[in-house]
């Protein structure tokens, strides 16, 4: 019994240490039992599609059954999950090679986190993997022509600065041919149906692109848009099976992105979908032109369209769950379509619908670590008031937020922002933040401040320029919002976010200092002036875009007065700071000169620094001790 009672006090006391690719400081040994506890919440799985396989009898999908998600095949709804790929990075991109007689796969993969992605190819027939790219630029995509005799991809090989479009033979990688070779960010959009010409597109910024069509054989450039539309965003391109039409997403003379139609003879441009007052985000249609299927952002929530051509007749697809919709893929005999589903309570799987009958069938079956999701808090749309007024009225700012199911009395509340700033809080499966919710019984309030997108052009360019602080005073709004709600605790709230909504966090613990009791900041900005000169140099002109010019003598100013380095001082509030060394987008510096200016504020000041990651955390070591850490860092600074 004596032995007994010492064994289960040791294993009490047990304690789980970083990984040796953590550098941290500040933070305590983290108590196994919390571990034990998380455990269940952090084994959830999901799978995405990736692509159909070559022969339309399965299809390759992303998972994880190790450290990081790798490439599978399944052959038929239910079936096992054959694993493909074995790599210690993470695998995406996956793009399947058309070509008859082929079996195999274009994919991309980085190194730590770094983001200079490399295309490779995957040879199912010997199991042998080649790299097609110079294994030093950055380069993303891999779409193949029609007959697959060549695909084109997005790269700054040229100069590491510019992006431009390029096309390769998978078979002679070494005779890859530049088409764009102009300043700026270009990306490719569509082949048509012969593979002699391209849609090309110059992305601006969130509300700005120009595309074009590249004949491939004259060289030429048609520009593709209307000069008299103004700032407009497009989205995705799809050239029609006959080859006279292109279909693409854009918002033009409108706020919100729908479904347009380019008669190339006649030059002629017609919205197909006026009607719609919502986002569409994905658009897809099938190889032989007779279906269309589209999704929409209905204020935060995935809607499923499915549409018979030309009639535009729509199909209603019985038992689709509720959730975000994405990965549309029609299979290349076009008789299937292929998605992805995230629901509240259910991690994303893969459904399959087949046409016309519109037969909804699910193909994978992730594991939830055997939690029991009925337990689980659906998150809720709410509307709050914010401080400027439209039409004479007070602006609303949506949010969604889950409440613990079983509370008692007033329960605290983690705010949880997210990046972009062109990004969006929607209600999807989190693990995590269910944890936050049924074990430590916090509210989880995501804010969807001024700047996001899915609720048009002229939300998303509130906080543009010298607005930028509109959007902190967005969270400011939220905090009175919160004191005014019987079941929240406004004396405990913390605030929680990544990149740009890292520099949120910083950004409110400076400005309402005594009404926030802590703050995590995961690779968030803490200076504009130094994120600009100091980011990568292939993406730092579109953020000039967003952010402001620092170059510009008055910009500069502005960006400085309001960064969180120049405030730090009146940061009171304990302060959890994570970051990728590796991270391209917001360099590691912006982390340690946060850290350096806080230190001497008299407060808690804990850090993790992961060696082998980038702009987050993509490997699930590193992220379990992230999130072990965090769930510290509330239990000590914000329940207690």
């Amino acid at each position: 019994m004596v032995l007994l009672a010492l064994l289960l006090t040791a294993a009490a006391r047990a304690q789980v240490q970083p990984g040796e690719n953590l550098e941290v400081s500040g933070i305590p040994p983290i108590p196994k039992q919390l571990v034990e506890r998380a455990q269940q919440y952090q084994n959830a799985r999901s799978a995405g599609i990736a692509d159909w396989d070559a022969h339309d009898k399965g299809m390759y999908i992303s998972t994880r059954f190790a450290n990081t998600a790798q490439v599978h095949h399944i052959a038929g709804p239910g079936m096992a999950r054959q694993q493909i790929t074995f790599f210690e990075e993470p695998v995406s991109g996956v793009s399947t090679d058309p070509r008859p007689g082929r079996d195999g796969f274009a994919f991309t993969r980085d190194v730590g986190g770094g983001e200079f992605y490399q295309i490779y190819y995957f040879d199912r027939a010997t199991g042998s993997t080649r790299l097609l790219t110079d294994g030093k630029s950055r380069n993303t995509g891999a779409y193949w022509t029609r007959s697959g005799d060549k695909f084109t991809y997005a790269s700054n090989k040229r100069n590491g600065k510019d992006t431009d479009v390029w096309i390769m033979d998978a078979d002679k990688p070494e005779a890859a041919a530049i088409v764009t070779e102009r300043e700026g960010a270009w990306y490719p959009a569509a082949w048509s149906p012969d593979g002699k010409q391209l849609v090309v597109t110059q992305f601006i910024s969130a509300q700005k692109s120009l595309p074009f069509i590249v004949d491939l054989v004259t060289k030429q450039f048609t520009p593709l848009f209307r000069e008299n539309d103004g700032d407009v965003a497009y989205g995705d391109f799809s050239w029609s099976s006959d080859g006279k039409r292109i279909y693409y997403t854009a918002d033009a003379g409108r706020e919100f992105a729908t479904l347009f139609v380019y008669e190339i003879a006649r030059r002629e441009h017609r919205c197909m979908l006026p009607e719609l007052r919502w986002e569409m985000e994905g658009v897809s249609f099938s190889r032989d032109g007779k279906w269309l299927a589209y999704t929409l952002n209905a204020d935060g929530r995935g809607e499923l369209h499915l549409l018979a051509l030309p009639s535009m007749r729509e199909v209603k697809i019985a038992g689709l769950p509720t959730g975000l919709i994405g990965g549309l893929r029609f299979s290349r005999d076009s008789r299937r379509l292929a998605l992805s589903i995230n629901a509240a309570d259910s991690p994303t799987d893969v459904y399959v619908v087949d046409l016309p009958a519109g037969k909804l069938t699910r193909w994978t079956f992730s594991e939830v670590g055997g939690l029991n999701t009925a337990t689980f808090s659906s998150p809720k749309l709410i509307h709050y008031p914010t401080f400027d007024k439209v039409d004479g009225k007070p602006r609303e700012i949506p949010a969604f937020i889950a409440m613990p199911k079983h509370a008692r009395g007033k329960v605290p509340v983690i705010i949880d922002i997210h990046g972009g700033p062109e990004g969006q809080s929607r209600p999807y499966f989190n693990p995590v933040m269910q944890y936050w919710v049924n074990e430590l019984g916090c509210a989880v309030v995501q804010p969807n401040v001024r700047g996001s997108t899915g609720y048009g052009k002229t939300y998303l360019a509130l906080d543009n320029g010298f607005n930028r602080e509109h959007s902190v005073q967005d969270i400011g709004a939220l905090l009175d919002w919160i004191a005014k709600q019987p079941e929240l605790d406004a004396s405990r709230v913390a605030v929680l976010g990544g990149s740009y909504g890292g520099y949120m966090v910083l950004a409110a613990l400076t400005t309402y200092p005594e009404r926030i009791k802590c703050g995590v900041d995961v690779v968030g900005i803490s200076n504009f002036v130094t994120f600009l000169e100091n980011t990568q140099s292939y993406r730092r002109d579109l953020r000039r875009v967003e952010y402001g010019d620092e170059r510009d003598e008055k910009m500069r100013e502005f960006l400085l007065r309001i960064s969180p380095t120049t405030n730090a001082g009146k940061i009171r509030s304990p302060l959890f700071v994570a970051q990728g060394e590796n991270d391209p987008r917001v360099p590691a510096s912006e982390a340690r000169q946060i850290v350096e200016a806080v230190r001497g504020n008299g407060i808690p000041v804990w850090t993790m620094f992961a060696k082998d990651e980038g702009h987050g955390f993509s490997k699930k070591n590193n992220r379990d001790y992230f999130t072990w850490a965090t769930i510290l860092f509330f239990e000590q600074f914000l329940l207690k």
